[in-house]
């Protein structure tokens, strides 16, 4: 067998590969099990959470009975993924995919094609419906090649040419299954249609074609084939589309909810929501990929944010991905959590905290579309001078800062930096639009106070770095953005500094950490080091034209993803990816850094560059 089960009977994180519709998501094993699965939407309760709970969280599973080798890959430029079982009497692929629904008809399904590709192998399949998070216990019928799961008003169903039958509380099915003969498994709720399995066929063809027509209409994307992380750039690129899980834009942080940072810990939250925070990374990786349309869908839905608030001091940190307030933090201690990770969450607490960077973050994220795209309405200008009048009155409160740590408010450094941004940006932006504005004058004075403020309170002259917050002495990554948002051009010592304390003082085995005062965080236990803070590290190497240290961190970075070239949000010491998974800040980050790296190459070269944030420092 495969799958490397830890005694809980849990699988490692890079044993699973994720497809999605762009509604929802799902996680499949190297096992041939669906172990994670949310409908009708991501942040639905699950129907399938094995991956939280393996007993108790409910699965779907296709696998051979005997002894077999299994191999993950994804179809060429597609989130097709097959999984490939080999057994001593023959191999069988197992073919999963979720409709896209981008044209009439489409259904809202999960497909699982089998197929023997030499000899025959003995198989067996489970269906083990939990939904509500494994709160609710379906009625289970089987009639006519269907099985119905009924919960409360929710009817979930099963199509396949399998004959199940009860098995200890579950739906079971064993065959044997020869070359050239194909079974398929069709998940869906009451109006999946009853199509015949060449129609289900074509839908597998169809969709194959949506995701590489998707991929290559981007000039860009064709133009990386001489980037060295070509391959991982267009995972990352498939990945960020998958969480496009709402029409209006909404990008989720992750698929997953409550993977810990730490096996056995408690740092453990649910990332099925769209952050303030993200936007501006978010739309730059997107638009350097040449997927306008997608940065464009996601400005408009922090646009619909600024446009419900009316009062810019009730804007939250993050949002469900159809822009109202993520739902308060529940726990939910009938699951045994991934590992024995408790507790399992769903919500998050931090929809309730104060985080200033997040008006720099959008502020900068109306910056970038004028960077990259189009000027700005008259509208969206009058967001922005909101934004930018309220940062001018609060930017000297302490806040939660960037982590979204439990622990008193605090004078954060990187909270200013971003308050700095969202005055500096606003000031360029009005400025060109009528450089005698009235605002004007008011901002510049705030902005030149709060970069007094960060160049007296947030440097150590004893560290030779910015540090975590005023008047401290401990370091923090976030710091190493200080050159990427233009604060300070890359060549001043004090950002040199910086990239230099970080290395020396705030890295693992090469890989960088958030922090490491985590015993002030007001949390217990301890993390991995986090992969985005690594690539703010190549990024900031980058634009300092440290190239070698630069690329051989993102090479070793690169080669730290999942076999199917996925990044989770941390990862420990001997290389277990930890954290939700995949995580959508690890990929933007690597898209991000990549972009950085062939800005420098070319800076090297004398070639023309590609406009990135940093680039033409503020002195």
């Amino acid at each position: 067998m495969t799958g490397r089960p830890f005694p809980s009977g849990d699988l490692p994180l890079d044993d699973y590969g994720l497809i999605g519709n762009l509604e929802t998501c799902a996680l499949v094993s190297r096992t041939g099990s669906v172990d994670w699965l949310c409908l009708p939407r991501l942040d639905s309760p699950s129907l399938l959470a094995a991956l939280l709970d393996a007993e108790r969280g409910g699965r779907l599973q296709v696998s051979p009975r005997a002894s077999y080798h299994a191999l993950q890959t994804y179809r060429e430029d597609s989130n097709v993924l097959e999984t490939t079982m080999t057994t001593a009497t023959g191999e069988v692929v197992v073919t999963d995919f979720m409709p896209v629904r981008n044209h009439p008809g489409a259904p809202r399904a999960l497909a699982r094609r089998v197929r023997v590709s030499w000899g025959s192998v003995p198989m067996r399949a489970v269906f083990d419906p939990r939904p509500d998070y494994a709160r609710a216990e379906p009625a289970l019928q089987v009639k006519d090649g269907q099985v119905s799961a009924r919960s409360g008003d929710q009817n979930f169903l099963l199509r396949s040419s399998l004959d199940f039958a009860p098995e200890q509380g579950r739906l079971a099915a064993s065959w044997r299954q020869r070359h050239g003969e194909e079974v398929w498994l069709v998940l869906g709720d009451a109006q999946l249609p009853a199509w015949s399995w060449g129609e289900w066929n074509h839908e597998l063809h169809r969709t194959l074609q949506f995701w590489r027509t998707w991929l290559h209409r981007s000039p860009e994307t064709r133009a990386l084939r001489g980037t060295p992380w070509r391959r991982a750039l267009l995972r990352s690129g498939l990945v960020l589309k998958l969480l496009c899980c709402d029409p209006g834009g909404g990008i989720a942080a992750a698929p997953t909810t409550s993977l810990p940072e730490e096996v056995g810990g408690v740092r453990n939250w649910d990332y099925r929501y769209s952050w303030i925070r993200d936007a501006s990374f978010t739309v730059q990786a997107l638009y350097h990929l040449g997927f306008a349309e997608e940065a464009r869908n996601h400005l408009a839905w922090f646009r619909e944010i600024c446009a419900q608030t009316e009062d810019f001091g009730q804007l939250r940190v993050l949002y469900t991905l159809d822009r109202k307030p993520a739902p308060p933090e529940q726990q939910l201690g009938h699951l045994a959590g991934y590992r024995g990770s408790k507790p399992v969450r769903i919500g998050n607490g931090a929809v309730d905290q104060r985080q200033l960077d997040i008006y720099g973050e959008l502020v900068n994220a109306f910056y970038e579309t004028v960077r990259y795209d189009k000027e700005l309405s008259h509208e969206h200008l009058g967001w922005v001078r909101r934004l930018a009048d309220y940062v001018s009155k609060v930017w000297s409160e302490p806040d939660a800062g960037i982590w979204e740590v439990r622990s008193a408010p605090r004078h954060h450094t990187y909270s200013k930096l971003m308050c700095w941004v969202a005055l500096d940006r606003a000031v360029q932006l009005v400025s060109k639009r009528n450089p005698a504005d009235p605002s004007l004058p008011g901002w510049k004075a705030e902005r030149e106070k709060v970069r007094a403020a960060i160049l007296e309170q947030g440097y150590s002259s004893r560290l030779g770095s910015f540090v975590q917050s005023f008047g401290g002495e401990e370091l923090d990554a976030t710091n190493l953005l200080i050159p990427l948002m233009e604060f300070l051009p890359a060549d001043d010592p004090r950002v040199q500094g910086t990239i230099d304390a970080t290395i020396q003082h705030l890295t693992e085995n090469g890989l960088v950490l958030r922090y490491r005062n985590v015993s002030e965080d007001g949390l217990a236990g301890a993390e991995g080091t986090f992969l985005l803070c690594s690539f703010w590290l190549v990024s900031a190497l980058a634009i300092s034209d440290r190239l070698g240290e630069a690329e051989q961190l993102m090479e070793r970075l690169v080669e730290l993803a999942s076999p199917l070239g996925l990044l989770s949000e941390e990862i420990t010491a001997d290389g277990e990816l930890l954290g939700n998974f995949p995580q959508a800040y690890s990929h933007i980050g690597l898209i991000n850094s990549a972009l950085y790296l062939e800005a420098a190459r070319q800076r090297g070269s004398g070639a023309q560059q590609v406009p990135l944030v940093g680039q033409a420092a503020q002195p």
